[in-house]
């Protein structure tokens, strides 16, 4: 496995303080595009403070600046925020899903804030047992570099719905598999495999620093070990099974 340091490093927010960072990234991002929720992202919403999300945020290394943002929302509590705007589909129904929103970047941010925000979305989605990444689409540009990533539209003809957490504009649904992604990118070539899977990035951090000293273990064992899960953590179709590979991941932890 590779090592690869960033210009930023890449946490939870946990304090107010921090939190209130990642709402000037968003504001500055989507009121970029959306002025009129420029002021109303300066503020943290109710979601926010949920026990199934977890922000992070992208701080610059040299300047101290935050330079990206994003929420991940679990389903564990109850129907993600984008499930009261539209149906899922019946076979994801079951399954755990996490949603993805306010994922920003500031302009002349690190071309790898947005892509390392994306892989820790996925490493956040593995630790949670989430088997479904849900996000929505505001844009023709988006929905395409979203199905480059592994998204797919969720809803037949590329239909759009508005999303009341969006200010009611149209969006397209995509979804993305997250325990299939090892298998069907590495038989792909996907170009990220080798930067979701094979590189140890020590500044993602995505676990609580409390577990000190095996912060870098355990982001490595995550990622790291879903490259190596053994034939009998996949299912009959090859996909990895989350809740196997995440024990897997914790075993690496005490070895």
């Amino acid at each position: 496995m590779h090592r690869q340091r960033l210009t930023f490093s890449l946490r939870i927010a946990r304090s107010r303080e921090e939190l209130l960072d990642a709402c000037r990234v968003r504001a500055i991002s989507y009121g970029h595009h959306l002025p009129h929720l420029r002021e109303a992202l300066l503020e943290p919403d109710a979601l926010d403070f949920a026990d199934n999300t977890v922000n992070v945020l992208c701080v610059d290394k040299k300047t101290g600046s935050p330079v990206g943002t994003a929420r991940f929302q679990t389903n564990e509590g109850g129907p993600l925020l984008i499930e009261s705007s539209a149906t899922i589909p019946l076979h994801m129904q079951a399954d755990t899903r996490a949603e993805i929103t306010r994922l920003s970047a500031v302009a002349g941010a690190d071309r790898l804030v947005k892509v390392s925000l994306m892989k820790a979305s996925f490493l956040f989605c593995v630790a949670s047992q989430v088997r479904w990444m849900v996000i929505g689409a505001r844009s023709e540009a988006l929905e395409r570099q979203y199905r480059r990533i592994g998204f797919h539209n969720l809803l037949e003809g590329y239909k759009t719905v508005p999303l009341v957490h969006a200010g009611g504009i149209e969006h397209m649904i995509m979804a993305f598999n997250v325990s299939a992604t090892e298998r069907t990118w590495r038989a792909s070539q996907h170009p990220l495999y080798e930067f979701f899977f094979d590189t140890f990035h020590p500044d993602i951090q995505m676990f609580p620093s409390e577990f000190g000293g095996l912060q870098g273990a355990a982001n490595a064992a995550v990622h790291g070990s879903l490259a190596k899960v053994p034939a009998s953590s996949r299912n009959c179709t090859g996909e990895i099974d989350v809740s196997s590979a995440f024990q897997t991941s914790q075993a690496s932890l005490v070895r």
